[in-house]
């Protein structure tokens, strides 16, 4: 029997404006006390602790770069002891003392390149489009206004008490975002 999957809810979700970014963040504080996990705030400059307050936790980059780091020294290693091993001077195919610069380097570069993809591919990027563009004050989120969204698949979200805890919030407004 093939199980049915859950229908898409109708809209994005509920997005406040605030005046201030010490708003942003108090709501942000609380929405998080309150349960809500899928939620995003839209600032025209970084706010400290934001993040926190929302619940991000950064835990996927540094295992990708760790990784792309390692890779760089796979990479001397196979071509050095594996696919071109060279006798010189009775040194073992993998003289890692002769290899240290080298090896930096690839390290470095494995590591600098899997932290900018595996930001990209974490973040979702590129994103030409989001939801929240339909709403008409968002354009000024990268200059003066403050935002804070809660997405409509959050297991919590209610719409009516949704709009109710955001109003609560001291928020300029509150509105419906539409896919």
């Amino acid at each position: 029997m093939a199980h049915a999957k859950a229908a898409a809810p109708p809209f994005y979700g509920l997005m406040a404006e605030f005046d201030s970014a010490q708003a942003l963040f108090d709501a942000a504080k609380r929405v998080g006390d309150a349960g809500y996990t899928r939620t995003d705030a839209f600032s025209p400059f970084p706010i400290h602790g934001l993040h926190e307050a929302l619940g991000f936790k950064e835990r996927l980059v540094a295992p990708i770069v760790l990784m792309g780091g390692i890779g760089g020294y796979l990479l001397q290693y196979w071509a050095n002891a594996l696919e071109y091993p060279m006798n010189i001077g009775g040194k073992p195919f993998n003289a890692w003392p002769m290899f240290i610069p080298v090896t930096f380097e690839c390290i470095i570069l494995g590591a600098a390149g899997s932290a900018v993809f595996g930001m990209l591919a974490l973040n979702g990027l590129p994103q030409p489009y989001h939801p929240v563009f339909n709403v008409e004050r968002f354009s000024r989120a990268s200059q003066d206004a403050f935002f804070l969204a809660i997405e409509a698949d959050d297991p919590k979200f209610d719409p009516t008490a949704t709009r109710k805890f955001l109003s609560g919030l001291n928020a300029k407004a509150v509105v419906q975002v539409e896919n």
